[in-house]
Formats: C-alpha cells, structure tokens, sequence
C-alpha cells in the first residue's frame, strides 16, 4: 500500500514542477494584459487555496479571509516603511503577523460552531476594518504609501507564482498525509474524533494559522503591487465573497476546484468588465447553479460526467 502511495505522490509532484515551470517559462514573451490577468488568477488562487484547505478539508467556513489579507497588507508596507525590509524578507514576515492574529483569537473562535463560527469570522474582518479606519497611527481612512516603487508586472507575476508554490506545497503537504485523515474526521464530527483521541484544537489551530499566513502572504503581494493600502481596499468584504465563489463553482475539498473556478470567475469578470451590474448579477445566478446542481462544482461535476461515460 505504501508504495503505490509513494509512486502516486511522485507523480503528483512531477506534474505540479512541471505545471509551474511551464508557467515561469511563457512568463518572459507575455505582454501586460496577460501578465496582470496571470498575476490576479495565481493571487486568487492563493486565496482560494487557503479558504479551501479550511473549509472544503477542515469544515472551517471562515468569513475573514480579509482580515488576514488586509493584516499582511499592512504589516507588510510597515516594514517596508519603516523597518527598510526587503521584499523578500517582508513579506514572510507580514504572513507571521497575520498568522499571530490568527493563534490569538483561535481559543475565542473555536469556541463557536457551524453558522456561530462563520459568522464570528466576519465580526473579526468587520472590526479589524473599522479599527483601521480609526486608528491615526496607520493613516486612518487615508492609508499608507508605500515609500519604494513596486516592481514591474514582471516581477510581480514570478512572485506571485512563487507564493503560489509554497502554497501548493503546504496543501499537498497537509492533505497527502496523516494529518489530513485526522482534519477529514474533525470535519465530519469534532465530538466522535475527540472520542478517539484527535486533538481536535491542534488541528484546527494548525490549518487556521498556516492558512491566515498564506493570506497574510497574499495581503502583502497585493500591497506591494498597488503601492498603497487603505482599510476599504485591503480589508474590503470583496476579497471574502470572491475566494468562497471561486472554490464553491471550482469545487469545494477538491485540490483543482480553486485553479478552475479562479479561471472561471476571472474569465467571466474580464467579458463583463463594461457590465458590472450584469457581472454581478450573472455571479449570483451561476452560485445558485452550482450549489443546487453540482454542489461538488464544476471539478466534482466533470468528474461524474466522465465517471459515467466510462461505465457507458
């Protein structure tokens, strides 16, 4: 058993090397429009990524993706500010921030369940927005400049590729191994798992942090690319609401349920651009869709079309 395992995730890494060196390849020949619609699909990804390893593997429906985003952002553009970090350094260090706020309010988080934690996760993307936008000392409602120019699209394309590998890593890390059977019995029933011994706490605790700093990591990439943060922006409910429809069209719990429904959602988003309204309104329907239809979402839905063809 162990060694069809082993071969499987071979495989599984190969193909993600060779997935992500055919990305930076093509990087050089692209032009500006593709390099900034590459670089929002990865970022959203990211994102998606994280949300999905809490919620589609630990049953954590968490509503305060833009807490630990809009954190990043700002850690990030202090340290840069006024600490003269590198890029390189700063970031890492913006996502441990993010992943700090997230171990510090995990004890009063878990204590809530179901609908109680989701909605606790929006109250804590609320108050921390509100916070900023009060708070003087970061700029208040105004924001914060970064002082050093943001680099090229380029640039930011191969960064957020990179924060995407360690993204990936982190999730092949976490849901190929044993501790992805401890998060799958805590999803389906934290009170039977803690029965048998799983320290339901530890692995909540685990994937909230290590997802709050993907997020953070994310916040900063953002950050780094607009050269100025405002609490509105970084801390918006926009950064929420797009990552839960990404992975719920993509497929929730399914490791290529964030990369197609993050293609999708950008997809539609750039062939409606002059139609907001409409772009909106085609969103809610198309979740609608799904959630009644295939509520495995479009990954869970090819793979029963195809399981059904071969049986035919």
């Amino acid at each position: 058993m162990a060694a069809p395992a082993l071969s499987s995730l071979r495989a599984h890494v190969l193909l993600l090397l060779l997935g992500f060196g055919l990305l930076a390849a093509v990087a050089p020949v692209l032009s500006d429009y593709p390099l900034e619609i590459g670089f929002r699909i990865l970022l959203l990804i990211t994102l998606a990524e994280t949300w999905n390893l809490l919620a589609g593997y630990g049953g954590l429906v968490s509503l305060g993706t833009a807490c630990f985003f809009g954190i990043g952002a700002y850690g990030f553009t202090v340290l840069m500010n006024f600490a003269g970090l590198p890029i390189g350094l700063a970031m890492p260090l913006a996502g441990l921030g993010a992943a700090l706020l997230a171990a510090l309010v995990s004890r009063a988080m878990f204590r809530m369940r179901g609908l109680y934690f989701t909605v606790g996760t929006l109250a804590l993307a609320e108050a921390m927005r509100m916070f900023m936008i009060n708070y003087n000392g970061l700029g208040g409602a105004t924001g914060l400049f970064l002082v050093q120019d943001p680099p090229g699209l380029f640039e930011l394309y191969l960064i957020a590729l990179a924060l995407l590998g360690l993204t990936t890593a982190l999730m092949t890390l976490l849901t190929r191994s044993r501790f992805s059977i401890l998060l799958r019995a805590v999803r389906d029933d934290e009170d039977a798992a803690a029965q048998i011994g799983v320290r339901t706490f530890r692995i909540k605790l685990i994937v909230f942090v290590v997802a709050s700093f993907l997020m953070g990591m994310a916040g900063a990439l953002q950050g780094l690319k607009l050269g100025a943060i405002e609490p509105y922006g970084m801390f918006g409910l926009q950064w929420t609401v797009n990552v839960l429809a990404i992975v719920i069209i993509g497929g929730q719990g399914l490791r290529a349920g964030p990369i197609v429904g993050a293609i999708f959602v950008v997809a539609i988003g750039e062939l409606l651009a002059d139609y907001p309204a409409l772009h909106l309104a085609l969103t809610g329907l198309i979740l609608i869709v799904v959630i009644r239809f295939a509520p495995q979402g479009l990954v869970g839905l090819g793979r029963r079309l195809l399981d059904r063809g071969r049986q035919e």
